[in-house]
């Protein structure tokens, strides 16, 4: 059992973080490794029946964290979305894999378990992406929030079904009064549990907060999930069952933070082995065998799960997009549906063989899930917004259009320049990739259609050649060169001005065809230093002198900084970045009594020589003495052997 127990730990520390390495959801890096050290695969467990134990564990902490995370509030607040696209989408997908269940040859049980398996999504892992991309707010993201929400509550009356199926005496109408006296068990144990929750628990909890043991918390925490799991495991119910409504009753306590926090490390080591289980029972010679119909079954799955998640939300009222985007992403087997998996081969409901094609194509689908969260949006856009249609809104807009002012971004510098615009009563014409954002503006009767601005027949839809001037207010420069291409192409005497966040690419954008550059954070530094002398009772064309010479010379004055401990987002960036440096020239340094223009300092250059109360300008016939100070321009690389020439002579 050790020797089990420490090369499962090595296995999946391994994989798990290879995965992470690579991107890819955790929970693949534990069903690979049930598949590799399984029965199926190297067979190097052999203490199958405690690892069962110790994941059926793992199925109650999940279900116990899953009920404290469920929200009623949250419900009632969602409930059109999640009564009306999640129930459409539970309903409709399950009547969807069950009439195919059915027509492939299964039975009645089996279908539904099958069916009510494909029907559930994975909330960990599109929760995760959605998160990691900041899309969570988005009317896409709330779509697919509400429908994983109503997923997590349909999974109870499966998880009480599937014991009741299991039992091929009971059909008909017994099977009828079955489920009947399971669902009384089951609002029994709710009851019960509720009422415990309400009158025991808080005096429970109360006394082991006074006490300030976190260990006493914890173990408070397990026992209580464990009693409820037990509780409805006697009824002849699922203790998975138990352990969610423990965690229901709970999760609307004001302990609810602090148990999540304790439990969390407890689930994620045993949902972990309880994965690792579920790989062990994938038979992969099976599935490698049959692996174009795996394929063929994972695209279907796909297709089917947006489309009827599209159904869904356009029957809600929803745009096309969003609920396409919403169904890309909802497109996977979820981890419940591994669950049932579990459950249903545990009670001989499923064959082997046909859990472990189930489980083939979870994997698959889940492996895809990172890319089809990402690519979402993008995919819906393409599939419900075609081409043609696009370039006939952005036509209709600009037919109309001379002499115009072309804005391609409509974020906020992009309406700060149309606002301007509309009290000069200069026309305008904004291009924009947010949907949401182009369909409020259009509402409110902006001048803007959606497009790509980057895109030729985008541009001369737009009236380009018709123009008087092109402001390009994003910041993507492939797509900014991209378009200044274009734009030098089709009208090379066009002016096009650019903003940028910073000053990297000014050079490069200037020899691209733009008239005008415009960084934000000099312009910003510009402005701040305009009122620091103007307040400082400096005449103001002397300052307005300043301020344009600086914009002549491309901000020369304002580059390179002392970084101190600020940093790029990524090492490759940080050598990358400009920096001052000073370097202190002692006697025996090799640039001692040497000119300027003597010093190979490639790259780097020197902005100042400070030498005791004086600064002077580096000129070329200035010779260097010791105790200098040189101030030194460049970057990290530069810098470093550019000192090390000057010190040493090498």
């Amino acid at each position: 059992m050790y020797t089990d127990l420490l090369i499962l730990l090595f296995a999946a520390v391994l994989l798990v973080a290879t995965f992470r390495r690579l991107g890819l959801p955790v929970i693949l890096a534990y069903l690979i490794a049930g598949v590799l050290l399984g029965p199926h695969g190297l067979a190097v467990i052999t203490g199958q029946s405690i690892m069962q134990t110790i994941a059926e564990l793992g199925i109650v902490f999940l279900m116990f964290s899953l009920g404290l995370e469920f929200s009623l509030p949250k419900l009632l607040a969602m409930r059109r979305l999640v009564l009306g696209v999640g129930m459409l989408q539970v309903l409709l997908t399950s009547l969807l894999f069950f009439a195919i269940g059915w027509w492939w040859g299964l039975g009645l049980a089996q279908s539904l378990v099958v069916a009510g398996t494909l029907a559930l999504s994975s909330t960990a892992v599109v929760i995760k992406q959605l998160g990691e991309q900041k899309q969570l707010h988005t009317r896409r993201a709330q779509l697919g929030v509400s429908v994983l929400l109503f997923q997590d509550l349909a999974v109870v009356p499966l998880l009480v079904m599937i014991p009741i199926l299991a039992q091929p005496e009971v059909q008909g109408s017994a099977l009828a009064a079955e489920i009947a006296w399971a669902t009384l068990k089951g609002l029994f144990a709710l009851f019960t549990l509720l009422a415990v929750g309400k009158w025991l628990l808080p005096l429970l909890f109360h006394e082991v907060a006074r006490a300030r043991s976190d260990e006493l918390f914890v173990l408070s925490a397990l026992l209580v999930a464990l009693l409820a799991a037990y509780m409805t495991h006697s009824l002849g119910l699922s203790m998975a069952l138990g352990a969610f409504l423990a965690g229901m009753m709970l999760g609307e306590s004001h302990y609810r933070h602090q148990l999540e926090v304790d439990i969390k490390p407890f689930r994620d080591v045993l949902m972990g082995l309880f994965f690792i289980t579920i790989g062990m029972a994938m038979e992969w010679e099976l599935v490698a065998r049959a692996w174009w119909q795996v394929l063929i079954c994972v695209v279907v799955l796909v297709l089917c799960k947006s489309l009827l998640v599209l159904l869904a939300g356009r029957l809600m009222g929803e745009r096309k997009r969003d609920s396409m985007a919403a169904g890309i992403m909802l497109s996977q087997v979820g981890e419940f549906g591994f669950v049932l998996l579990a459950l249903a081969l545990h009670h001989g409901l499923l064959d082997q063989q046909l859990v472990s094609l189930l489980i083939g194509i979870g994997i698959i689908s889940i492996a895809m899930t990172p890319w089809l969260v990402t690519q979402a949006h993008s995919l819906a856009r393409s599939l419900t917004d075609p081409a043609l249609l696009t370039r006939s809104e952005v036509a209709q807009s600009g037919l109309s259009k001379n002499q115009h002012v072309i804005i391609a971004g409509f974020g906020r510098a992009g309406q700060t320049c149309a606002r301007f615009l509309k009290i000069e009563e200069i026309p305008f014409l904004a291009l924009d990739l947010d949907p949401e954002r182009v369909s409020e503006a259009k509402l409110a009767g902006e001048q803007v259609a959606f497009g790509d601005a980057s895109r030729r027949d985008i541009l001369l839809a737009a009236g380009l050649l018709r123009a008087r001037l092109v402001i390009i207010t994003f910041d993507d420069r492939k797509r900014v060169e991209a378009m200044l291409a274009l734009i030098r192409e089709l009208a090379g005497d066009l002016k096009v001005l650019v903003r940028t966040r910073d000053d990297s690419f000014l050079e490069q954008y200037k020899q691209a065809g733009a008239f005008e550059v415009i960084p934000e954070s000099q312009e910003g530094a510009l402005m701040l230093v305009s009122h620091l002398l103007l307040n400082c009772d400096i005449p103001i064309g002397r300052v307005i002198r300043r301020m344009e010479l600086e914009r002549s010379s491309q901000y020369r004055f304002l580059h390179g900084f002392y970084w101190g401990d600020q940093s790029a987002s990524n090492l490759e960036a940080d050598q990358l970045l400009e920096r001052l440096h000073p370097l202190f020239l002692h006697d025996q340094a090799w640039a001692v009594g040497r000119e300027v223009r003597e010093l190979p300092l490639d790259e780097v250059r020197i902005k100042e020589v400070q030498r005791g109360d004086q600064s002077l300008e580096p000129r070329p016939e200035l010779v260097l003495a010791a105790g200098d100070r040189l101030i030194l321009f460049g970057t990290v690389v530069a810098m470093e052997q550019a000192e090390q020439r000057l010190l040493e002579g090498r």
